[in-house]
């Protein structure tokens, strides 16, 4: 895979950019994130071309004479790669590339083809190669004569050994040994959720649009080491580091994989175990690039995608990043609070938000205890954390944080901070 990717990076291959507009979506803002992903992957966009159209050409998705202009196009600039802004079959990807003459891969294959280059995990590159497997294998008769007569390049490569010209029958018991594989890697992230449940860790799934900065948002937050780049789908492994709170906890904060709008639905599946943690958090901090002109938009993209996930219930705290770069202030609410991810600019009014919408798990007390009941500490550490002990004539003087289940028992002894 890395010879793959090195080769990639270094001869890039001038990729042709083709959509065709039916009025479903915001065509030309898709094509600039189609042009964004072909950049991710090592591509060089050379030209685009978008048709308005009722609706796709069954057999060519762009009409008769928009495919022939394209064909000269690609000519003209000497391109060895066609991107479609849609999902094409397998006879669709024949008849354009014998148009064309050269590969032809759609939108689906190029995210496909960005994880396969970025994932880092053993489970990243199981979920991986087995959406690229589901995705390939009603595809086998189109893509098939692709490689055959271009070999390699991006919309090819993966983290797998499997070929693309095996036979059906080959692919289909490779899924089914991923997906088997994967169940495993399930049960042992769900005995590690339950844990977690269980010691009573609170958790922040940070979630967001790829490329809002929230790995950054990671790194900066916990001195985490995790991949930063100016790329859609810098990561796309889980990342967990522990944070201590304004008022004592510590919270686990887990990095996730990026959302994006129209994201396949084999990407969904493959990286649903990924996308849970999401799902079992205590606490959502949907992180938004509010420079980006589109920040609406992607910000509904992420609300829709964790609905789906069946996240309706849990806290949400939008964290709008790169507030550096604002021209008009926006409030800031109990919902929402603004920061620069890479300055740490706002962390504090982003660490008390979170705080105050995470259930009560714990509280910060300060105690008087009576001598005779110095053994209250020692339980009080079982379960929660003592910042400091003093022993004064009126008692001992305790700082801590008490688990929920002595709260009650330890209000007798309370007193004002």
């Amino acid at each position: 895979m890395t010879e793959n990717i090195i080769k990639n990076d270094e001869i890039r291959a001038r990729a042709i950019l083709a959509g065709v507009d039916c009025g479903e979506y915001d065509a030309e803002s898709s094509m600039n994130e189609l042009e964004e992903l072909a950049k991710t992957a090592g591509a060089e966009t050379v030209a685009r071309v978008l048709q308005k159209r009722p609706s796709p050409e069954p057999a060519t998705v762009l009409g008769e004479g928009k495919i022939e202009e394209l064909k000269e196009l690609a000519q003209q600039m000497e391109a060895d790669l066609a991107v479609f802004d849609c999902e094409l079959t397998a006879s669709q990807i024949r008849n354009i590339e014998e148009i064309l003459d050269i590969r032809v891969i759609d939108r689906t294959m190029l995210i496909l083809d960005i994880f396969a280059g970025r994932a880092v995990s053993n489970e990243g590159k199981l979920q991986v190669e087995l959406a690229q497997l589901r995705y390939r294998l009603p595809r086998l008769a189109g893509i098939g004569t692709s490689l055959s007569r271009l070999g390699g390049g991006i919309g090819t490569r993966g983290p797998g050994e499997t070929k693309l010209e095996t036979d059906r029958r080959h692919i289909r018991s490779r899924i089914a040994k991923l997906e088997d594989n994967l169940r495993e890697l399930q049960k042992r992230r769900d005995f590690s959720r339950s844990r977690r449940k269980k010691d009573n860790v609170l958790t922040a799934a940070i979630v967001g649009y790829t490329n809002a900065g929230k790995s950054t948002l990671l790194n900066s937050l916990t001195g985490a080491d995790v991949l930063a780049e100016n790329k859609l789908f810098a990561t796309l492994d889980l990342t967990s580091r522990g944070v201590e709170l304004p008022d004592g906890r510590t919270v686990l904060v887990i990095d996730t994989v990026g959302l994006i709008r129209r994201l396949p639905h084999h990407l969904v599946e493959a990286f649903k175990s990924t996308l849970e943690e999401a799902a079992s958090a205590d606490i959502i901090l949907h992180v938004c690039d509010i420079s980006d002109t589109e920040a609406a938009d992607k910000a509904q993209t992420t609300q829709m995608l964790l609905a789906e996930l069946g996240c309706g219930e849990i806290p949400v705290l939008n964290v709008l990043n790169k507030c550096d770069l604002l021209e008009n202030d926006i409030p800031e609410d109990e919902d929402t609070v603004k920061i620069c991810a890479k300055t740490g600019e706002g962390f504090d009014r982003m660490l008390a938000a979170i705080a105050k919408k995470l259930p009560e798990s714990s509280r910060r007390m300060k105690l008087l205890l009576p001598y005779d009941k110095g053994g209250l500490t020692a339980r009080i550490r079982e379960s929660g954390k003592v910042f400091s002990e003093d022993y004064t004539e009126e008692g001992i003087k305790v700082d801590a944080l008490v688990d929920k289940l002595l709260i009650k028992e330890m209000k007798e002894f309370e007193v004002a901070p």
